[in-house]
């Protein structure tokens, strides 16, 4: 039993080290369009998003339960070390993809990597198959596309409504309108997010014996996990920020406020349901919508590919990370300590490969220039490349390219001018129509 207490203790404690990287890495999808536009001050926004967190984490336990009692067959045998080895690879893909600026799945990969961590330790009776359909995998395609055309229609709408009214005054309105609708799904992302992590720790708890199963979360775990992913976001993945506030689209005032009222509405009505949705799906698909209800606005294709990649590596890349841990884990004490070891060990490589270019708050808003071709974009044509001792003629005012080979050649032969005035025009004939053809170029003319 000492053994057990012990085990669940290392689980409850790695389960709040995701929830403190979820925090981080899904700051963006609340305050990245409010800090791009200029609505809200980097940090002010993240504090804002921080406590709105922790409130939310008390509104609701539907999504909790699908985690503890609905993916997972809590009467199939699974241990805590197996739930400690999907949290494992939940971590570092998290922070993977944080390093690469991807606004990736944090749910996804909690997910993948429960059920890749289930999966080689039990089997795939262990996992409810219709649940991982129908609230996972159903909700992960639809979400993005009904934030997308929601936030569609609600730019163009808004732009409309708003054509003939005065632009500063409008501006300063939809300034507004984000800080609050910012604050929205700040509150709708501690709703859903938080209680994965409530829903992971119960079922630790569960299949520890300290709890009965089907139990709700106790009051500490809601506010632990309130507290890990409110001090996550305090600290702001500063580079998904820059991703989804520069990286998608240029959004203005207007586009934003769309954008966020379409993705809290869209969480929001899914934390009600208990589908444990994406809120970056949502939040992307959201901004995609706004770059492509307004009228002239542009979508960069090439980052949302990448986007779109991310997502559909998250579930397999979790989930055999965690089934790696989990066959370690399995072996015994010596297992859990090298799988602990190890993945301590990688976090701490990628943190110190972040600093060799750190992004926050001072210049998260600066957007890295990137190639054409990086964009999916033909670049110019290069210009070819003139033979030696054959460029041309420099224009005038520009300086002289240095001299070919083929000119210091002739020149280092040729005899020296005559001096000025000595015979010149009796020594030089001017060339005509007549007597041009057929003779030698002069040095000049191959320079």
């Amino acid at each position: 039993m000492e053994h057990i207490t012990l085990l669940i203790g290392i689980v409850i404690v790695t389960a709040l080290v995701f929830d403190f990287t979820n925090g981080f890495h899904d700051t963006a999808n609340a305050m990245a369009t409010t800090i791009s536009t200029g609505a809200l001050a980097p940090r002010a926004a993240v504090a804002m998003s921080a406590v709105l967190n922790l409130l939310g984490a008390f509104l609701s336990i539907e999504v909790a339960k699908t985690i503890s009692s609905g993916i997972i067959d809590e009467g199939s045998g699974i241990q805590p070390e197996v739930i400690f080895a999907g949290l494992v690879g939940a971590i570092i893909w998290n922070l993977l993809t944080w390093l690469a600026g991807l606004p990736s799945s944090s749910s996804h990969a909690l997910m993948g990597g429960l059920l890749g961590a289930t999966v080689a330790a039990v089997g795939t009776g262990a996992v409810n198959g219709d649940v991982v359909v129908m609230k996972v995998l159903i909700p992960a395609l639809a979400a993005p596309l009904v934030a997308g055309i929601a936030s569609v229609c609600a730019t163009r709408l808004t732009y409309r409504v708003g054509r003939h009214a005065d632009q500063e005054r409008t501006a300063k309105g939809y300034r507004a309108g984000q800080i609050t609708s910012a604050a929205l799904v700040s509150l709708a992302h501690g709703t859903n997010d938080a209680q994965k992590t409530m829903g992971v720790i119960t079922l630790a708890l569960v299949t520890g014996g300290a709890l009965a199963p089907d139990s709700d979360p106790p009051v500490w775990v809601i506010a632990s996990a309130g507290l890990a992913i409110a001090l996550g976001t305090y600290l702001g993945g500063w580079r998904i920020i820059r991703t989804m506030g520069k990286g998608i689209t240029d959004i203005q005032p207007p586009q934003g406020f769309a954008a966020q009222t379409s993705a809290a509405a869209t969480i929001l009505a899914s934390s009600h349901i208990g589908f444990s949705l994406s809120t970056t799906h949502v939040c992307s698909g959201a901004v995609m919508g706004s770059g492509l209800g307004r009228k002239g606005g542009v979508v960069r294709w090439g980052t949302a590919g990448r986007m779109f990649i991310g997502w559909g590596l998250t579930l397999p890349a979790a989930g055999g990370i965690a089934a790696a841990s989990a066959l370690l884990a399995e072996q015994g004490d010596w297992g859990v300590t090298t799988v602990a070891v190890l993945a301590v060990a990688l976090c701490g490589a990628i943190w110190l490969r972040s600093r060799r270019a750190p992004v926050d708050h001072t210049n998260v808003n600066e957007v890295e220039p990137a190639t054409p071709e990086a964009a999916g974009i033909p670049g110019p044509a290069a210009e070819p490349t003139p033979e030696p001792g054959l460029e041309p003629a420099p224009e005038p005012g520009r300086e002289p390219e240095p001299a070919g080979v083929v000119t210091t050649a002739i020149q280092a032969v040729s005899p020296p001018p005559p001096p000025a005035g000595v015979g010149l025009a009796s020594t030089e004939e001017t060339p005509t129509a007549d007597n041009t053809a057929g003779r030698p170029a002069s040095a000049s003319s191959l320079s």
